[in-house]
């Protein structure tokens, strides 16, 4: 019982910190879902093109991101301005060097579970909708899209859960994200109490993303 007073109010003097990183999480969480979703969508059209050249292109991009380390593409970014171009970078490039190189790893996953998605429909509804005077993008948009991200929610519900913990990675350039404090913390302390009070705070965070994700599928049942 001491222990967990000690702890209690260990976690309490650290939260006002924890918070402040839990803040950094959250803006790569977002800003990542919001340029990788669309991104994934638009890398799933060249991945599906005629176009040989761009199909190749889109597949060997998608190759890269999905058969390299994360943290490995977060020091590319990060590093690779200077080392390759010779271009100093300021410590405000780190956070959006970790924007970028998780917008561009995600985009790769989402392209594949939409190109999964697009490519399970029956042609049947194309012919059908060209018959009622659709033109292909309204067949893509108002008939086929709603469909395919009924179909591809759970695929995407496991991505965004896996981007939150991903967030963590963003410690390998120093941005002070819930992680890189919860380390410094537990390091100047000794303690794992930092390291528990981070865990409380990633599974609060997963736990109300899979609520919002399930509501997200609800809404979308009316398609079974």
């Amino acid at each position: 019982m001491e222990f967990l007073m000690d702890a209690a109010l260990q976690i309490m003097e650290m939260l006002p910190q924890l918070i402040s990183g839990m803040g950094t999480s959250i803006q790569i969480f977002a800003v990542t879902l919001i340029f990788s979703l669309p991104l994934g969508l638009i890398v799933s059209f060249g991945r599906m093109s005629r176009n040989p050249a761009i199909s190749f292109i889109t597949k060997a991009y998608i190759s890269i991101m999905r058969g390299t380390p994360l943290m490995l593409q977060l020091m590319m970014v990060y590093f690779g301005p200077y080392y390759i171009f010779k271009i100093r970078v300021t410590n405000d490039y780190r956070l959006w060097a970790t924007f970028i190189a998780f917008t561009i790893n995600y985009a790769a996953y989402f392209a594949e579970i939409y190109r999964s998605g697009i490519q399970s429909m029956p042609a049947g509804q194309y012919e059908a909708a060209k018959l009622l005077g659709y033109n292909r993008g309204q067949t893509f948009f108002k008939i086929i899209l709603p469909q395919v991200i009924k179909r591809v929610l759970p695929s995407i519900t496991n991505e965004v859960i896996s981007l939150i913990k991903d967030t963590s990675l963003a410690f390998t350039i120093s941005v002070l994200e819930m992680f890189t404090i919860a380390k410094q913390l537990a390091s100047a302390q000794a303690s794992m109490v930092p390291f528990i009070a981070a865990g409380l705070f990633y599974y609060i965070f997963n736990l109300l993303v899979a609520l919002a994700m399930e509501w997200v599928e609800k809404k979308f049942s009316y398609y079974q």
